[in-house]
């Protein structure tokens, strides 16, 4: 999909998620109905979503995690998929430098750091090595709530 400067003033109004169509479509001078339907197609492409995000650090008993993850091989692709679903991660990411994969993983106090190492990561073959930043403070980190 063409991602052009409509679409993108699209994207920003919807920064806030719950503005209507309606009130975007005035704005923009667009119809309603280009609206909706740019929108839909971003979403459909996987361009775009539109989610509510919560502030970990507001709901009690939840914990952020960001972990590095070196793999004994190149299968980058494949293991970032598998690690994907493993329950609590956010996402996954392929990156440069010492990891090969960064997850930002979402725990519960009734489900810890060490239940998702021995329970989840155990479970994903060549994993190499791994290495866990605990997230204290953070600014506008917002995740999906997916508990």
């Amino acid at each position: 999909m063409r991602i052009d400067e409509t679409n993108l003033a699209i994207i920003r109004h919807l920064r806030d998620g719950r503005k209507s169509f309606k009130r975007i479509a005035e704005e923009m001078g667009l119809t309603e109905n280009t609206v909706r339907t740019r929108v839909k197609k971003l979403v459909e492409d996987e361009v775009f979503d539109i989610s509510g995000q919560v502030n970990p650090e507001a709901i009690q008993g939840h914990q952020v995690v960001m972990i590095g993850v070196r793999l004994q091989n190149m299968d980058l692709v494949k293991r970032g998929e598998e690690f994907s679903k493993l329950k609590g991660v956010v996402s996954v990411s392929v990156v440069t430098g010492r990891f090969d994969l960064m997850l930002v993983v979402l725990l519960k106090d009734d489900y810890d750091l060490l239940q998702f190492y021995t329970e989840e990561v155990s479970r994903v073959h060549g994993v190499e090595s791994v290495e866990t930043f605990v997230v204290y403070k953070s600014f506008n980190l917002r995740v999906p709530y997916i508990f």
